[in-house]
């Protein structure tokens, strides 16, 4: 058998992240009825990020997990990135 250390977070942890979850939901909902101009998306998008920052390393237990699978989590959104960022290119310059 492999000598694996177990991590046990407990249900009251999970509570929290969930409500700090909810509470970025209603947050990102309600800032787009805050008239910011231009910003109003880049806030939005700021909730996402930290909404999916809080699922991947806990729901997902990133932050149990080797070093190798975070490499390739983030080899994935570093490939999401470029076509995002070549998409938009293309969008720019036709």
């Amino acid at each position: 058998m492999s000598e694996e250390k177990h991590h046990i977070v407990s249900y009251k942890f999970y509570v929290i992240i969930l409500l700090a979850l909810l509470a970025l939901t209603f947050s990102s909902v309600e800032i787009t009825s805050i008239e910011l101009g231009k910003y109003t998306v880049a806030g939005a998008l700021l909730f996402a990020v930290i909404k999916s920052y809080l699922v991947l390393t806990y729901f997902m237990h990133l932050k149990f997990d080797k070093p190798y699978i975070k490499i390739m989590v983030g080899f994935v959104f570093a490939v999401f990135v470029v076509t995002i960022v070549i998409t938009l290119l293309d969008y720019l310059y036709r």
